[in-house]
């Protein structure tokens, strides 16, 4: 009865202002009615006043009073004020907007105040922001920090009126302190088993530069840093093999080389005894697999993707995510062919046991990979089994050389088919043979690599998160410069009648040119090697140097492209392609990517195209930034010095703002 009567009280002390307001205007009416205007007008600002008066009270004491009320309200009841009060759980009130408005003694403990504190909970608890405040859900849940102390704020929205549901206004929140626990999973997590493999990438080649007497000084040097990398992480870690380790840590030790970006590779590469050649290492992590078999595996297919993206790296694979350190240096070229030797002679068995050869190289094809496509064309027609490049709609870069093999009588007609027909030919007796590229996404047709079929893949791209499954034999070599490069060793080993004709090596030659950009990048004593065993075969320069030529519209675009270059953090080159009027601005792109390096200061260079509603990237650099790192934080990749991606549903300047967050972000993090 007493809190009823307290209500009514309430309610007609608001009701006041109100009613005077009502009396002052019947007085005002009676003035204006008789005729005295000048006792009405005086009457009317006096009135205009008092509620200007009213307004400013209400605005800027409405929060007062509301903490006021519900002071009073937990006050009133003096065994439910001492409950509250002394409550063992830390418990406040907020208003909507979450303005502190009560809380009891463990809350102001907790917080750090005391009871005059009215303002905005999230400065107390940064991780209490307004979206985090319970609006359309009654309830909500979120982690606090504070100090050393971690809490889980649950949250409640009631109304300060009992029994009137509609009108919840006000916020309750209390703090359960969890700190225990989180320090118990913290521990739990810091303590879990990492698997790990390790390699000396080129162990045979570094040693070969020593002389014989410093060998085993060259060699106790780096097992004795990696021993004792290890140990101060407190690891275990035991020699396999000559050049292969194997070792446990524990998750915060890992947590330690991440943040110090693995100095064991920098530490190996360092250790010089006379030896012209430095020591390079491949790691492979894994953790996270709901065994430790599993995680095993996955070490080992973290060591196999780091040594495929050309080693001097670290692959650390948790559950499916996959994360890369490293792999800043150009990969070392391996002058031995005997892995060459051993992929022929595979690939030549596979072949054989098949009666349908079915090759595609990535999407918007260019030379390298029509070149490749050709060189396998070749192998298969060498022991009498039908083959076919699949290519639906040549690009303008190369429609020229694929109408010379169309238009040939030499070459069968069927040489070339479409992706409806290449999905009409594939069964079981098949082998679909995929060069130049090693992501399904990428390929001509990616619905071929999900038949019951048979799948080869020769590639000189870095291997990345999204990778062909599956393949029977996979052949990739980063080292190399291009996939025509591989292709033509193959073409050596494969077999001893296999004889190839001009129009092959020419079309393998060019491959190599452009990858190579005329022999001035990535350009080894193989890449040598294997031009000149096209020139022996027939590859001519001068046919070749044709079909490079540009178009009058090419050299106007290249021209625009480097006129309108933005030179961002003074030595990353950025500019557009206009697409509009070109046959292939892609290509054209990467002509002038090449082209920006030749400017004074200029690191690494990128040009974007909008192509088929797609934007296209091409990144170039010479040797002190590792574009194919950034390409990949973007969905793509390539090599150190040559890299491309492709972004989707995005404007030509979101993705320049794009490249522009994730340069600075990687130069941030000291991965360029």
């Amino acid at each position: 009865m007493e809190d009823q009567k307290l209500s009514v009280q309430l309610k007609q002390y608001f009701q006041w202002p109100f009613i005077l307001s009502a009396v002052f205007l019947i007085m005002l009416f009676i003035f204006f009615l008789t005729g005295n205007y000048s006792s009405g007008l005086i009457g009317a600002g006096f009135l205009a006043l008092y509620w200007a008066l009213m307004v400013g009270v209400i605005a800027f004491r409405q929060k007062q009073i509301t903490a006021e009320m519900v002071s009073f309200a937990m006050e009133f009841d003096e065994q439910q004020r001492i409950l509250r009060k002394e409550f063992v759980l830390p418990y406040a009130h907020l208003d909507m907007n979450g303005n502190v408005l009560w809380m009891n003694d463990e809350f102001m403990e907790a917080a750090g105040k005391d009871s005059s504190f009215h303002k905005s909970i999230q400065s107390v608890f940064p991780e209490l922001t307004r979206d985090k405040l319970p609006t359309r859900r009654r309830r909500t849940e979120c982690v606090v920090t504070s100090g050393e102390k971690v809490y889980r704020a649950a949250m409640q929205r009631f109304s300060a009126v009992q029994g009137t549901r509609d009108a919840e206004n006000l916020i309750g929140v209390y703090l359960f302190d969890e700190t225990e626990l989180t320090n118990l999973i913290d521990e739990k997590n810091d303590n879990r088993l990492v698997f790990g493999l390790l390699s000396l990438d080129n162990y045979d080649e570094a040693l070969e530069t020593v002389d014989e007497l410093r060998k085993s000084l060259f060699l106790a040097l780096i097992e004795r840093k990696i021993n004792k990398y290890f140990a101060e992480l407190d690891g275990f870690v035991r020699k396999t093999e000559k050049d292969k380790y194997f070792f446990i840590i524990r998750k915060k030790g890992l947590d330690e080389m991440e943040s110090k970006r693995f100095a064991i590779l920098e530490d190996v590469r360092s250790v010089n005894v006379g030896n012209e050649m430095s020591m390079t290492i491949s790691i492979g992590i894994a953790y996270g697999a709901d065994s430790l078999i599993q995680s095993a595996e996955a070490a080992r297919s973290a060591i196999d993707i780091a040594l495929g993206r050309g080693g001097d790296q670290v692959v650390v694979k948790e559950g499916y995510n996959t994360r890369y350190f490293g792999g800043k240096t150009e990969t070392t070229e391996k002058y031995t062919r005997v892995k060459a030797r051993v992929k022929a002679h595979a690939l030549k068995e596979i072949m054989v046991t098949k009666q349908n050869v079915l090759i595609m190289g990535h999407k918007i094809p260019d030379v390298d990979a029509l070149g490749a496509a050709v060189g396998i064309w070749r192998c298969a027609a060498t022991i009498g089994r039908p083959a076919h490049i699949v290519m639906d709609n040549p690009p303008e870069s190369i429609r020229e050389m694929v109408n010379g093999f169309r238009n040939n009588p030499d070459y069968d007609t069927r040489m070339f088919v479409t992706i409806r027909e290449a999905m009409e030919m594939i069964g079981p007796d098949s082998v679909v043979v995929v060069v130049d590229t090693n992501k399904p996404n990428y390929t001509e047709c990616e619905e071929l690599l999900y038949k019951e079929t048979a799948i080869v893949v020769l590639d000189h791209h870095r291997q990345g998160k999204d990778i062909i499954q599956n393949a029977t034999l996979s052949y990739i070599e980063p080292y190399a410069s291009s996939a025509c490069e591989m292709v033509s060793e193959i073409l050596q080993y494969f077999d001893e009648s296999l004889k190839i004709r001009a129009a092959e090596a020419d079309s393998l030659y060019a491959g190599i040119m452009l990858d190579t950009s005329n022999f001035l990048t990535r350009t080894g004593v193989r890449t040598l090697e294997a031009a000149a065993y096209l020139r022996r075969n027939g590859a001519d320069v001068t046919r070749i140097r044709k079909l490079f030529r540009d178009t009058m519209d090419d050299c106007r675009a290249k021209a625009t492209i480097i006129a309108q270059t933005e030179i961002f953090e003074s030595c990353f080159a950025i500019s557009e392609c206009p697409s509009i009027g070109l046959k292939s601005p892609t290509v054209v792109s990467a002509q002038a990517a090449n082209e920006l390096l030749s400017v004074v200061g200029v690191k690494a260079s990128f040009v974007l195209t909008n192509y088929n509603n797609m934007i296209y990237i091409s990144a170039r650099a010479i040797d002190e930034v590792n574009v194919q790192l950034i390409m990949e934080r973007l969905g793509g990749g390539g090599h150190l010095n040559i890299a491309g991606a492709q972004l989707t549903e995005v404007s030509i300047k979101e993705a320049r703002d794009l490249l522009k967050k994730t340069i600075l972000e990687m130069r941030e993090e000291g991965d360029i």
